[in-house]
């Protein structure tokens, strides 16, 4: 496994372990979370707020590939 994906999947990890502490910490959030992903019809917005997150950490600030 190479530095970079090992990185990655570090990366993965400590974010799912952050949301776990969150959601336990804030069960309202967990709660509005569910409501979301079974009424996505309603909140398609909240995939755009996720897709921007994943777009700000790891798109911003990269120089382009030549």
């Amino acid at each position: 496994m190479n530095p970079r994906r090992f990185a990655a999947l570090i990366s993965l990890v400590v974010l799912i372990g952050v949301m776990l502490v969150l959601a336990t910490i804030f069960p309202m959030v967990l709660g509005f979370v569910e409501m979301a992903a079974r009424e996505l019809r309603y909140l398609w917005w909240l995939i755009l707020l996720v897709a921007l997150g994943i777009w700000l950490v790891w798109g911003v600030g990269k120089k382009p590939q030549p």
